[in-house]
């Protein structure tokens, strides 16, 4: 084909609409059948995800976030999520310990899923990165690069507790959660409105008096509902157990009445 006739072609090419999804007109590799799309959840579950969802990122670009143009390139937040052993968390103070390695376990097992969930949106011609199950920056006083819990939130997985944890209808917040950050143009959730009530069980379990009780609807300035240093403190003394070995506590997790059975809940 010479010049001339290319270039009709591909102006031609450039003007028809597309009945795929992500199709960026003027850049072939983005088009994407439909199937395609669809198959990243597909694709999570098989590699074990309890929980798939689709945060819009526009509910999210005055969330703080390192490095702060984090987000510049993407449009979606990919959160997945694992549940834990409901009779780990029963145990608990004496199963500590279980919990500290099934804590290991799952952040290993959501780091390499996310990793290769975004290889293959990758493939499929979109950008994506993922984000650590846990790691904490040495210069954002316990923050990371963005809250797994925010992106939950924005994509309709579950509320943020009294706790500051995400609670699910299904597993309440007996979940590890991972994140993809995407341009993947895929289907966004809705944020859902906390359903907590009046319960205080978090607030008055904790073994160190951290939890402080505030008025809010969707994702709290994390310093007014917790004393994050004296949590943080706690968590060290622990890490610092060799039979632990990890920052983690557990109680109110424990102790969410949406993590503990339906028939405690319908009592």
């Amino acid at each position: 084909m010479d010049y001339c006739l290319f270039k009709i072609f591909y102006e031609s090419f450039l003007k028809t609409d597309f009945p795929s999804a992500g199709f960026e007109r003027g850049t072939v590799k983005y088009f994407l059948p439909e199937r395609d799309i669809m198959d990243v959840e597909e694709f999570a579950k098989s590699l074990g995800a309890d929980v798939f969802g689709v945060a819009d990122l526009e509910l999210l670009r005055d969330y703080p976030v390192y490095p702060e143009n984090l987000l510049d390139r993407f449009t979606r937040g990919i959160v997945i999520g694992v549940r834990l052993s409901d009779a780990v968390f029963d145990g608990l103070p004496e199963t500590r310990p279980l919990y500290a390695k099934q804590y290991q376990v799952a952040n290993d097992m959501l780091d390499r899923m996310a990793f290769e969930i975004a290889r293959r949106i990758e493939k499929m011609g979109y950008n994506a990165i993922p984000i650590p199950a846990s790691k904490t920056l040495k210069d954002l006083h316990w923050g990371s690069f963005i809250s797994h819990k925010a992106i939950a939130r924005a994509a309709g997985v579950g509320w943020i507790g009294k706790n500051l944890l995400l609670i699910t209808e299904e597993f309440g917040p007996r979940i590890r959660m991972a994140t993809i950050l995407t341009n993947i143009p895929l289907d966004p959730g809705q944020p859902i409105k906390r359903r907590c009530s009046k319960c205080r069980e978090c607030i008055e379990s904790c073994i160190v008096n951290a939890l402080r009780e505030v008025d809010f609807e969707g994702y709290p300035k994390r310093e007014d509902a917790l004393d994050v240093d004296r949590c943080a403190e706690k968590l060290k003394e622990y890490a610092s157990d060799p039979d632990i070995g990890f920052m983690v506590c557990g109680i109110c997790v424990k102790i969410c009445p949406w993590g503990r059975t339906k028939s405690y809940m319908n009592d």
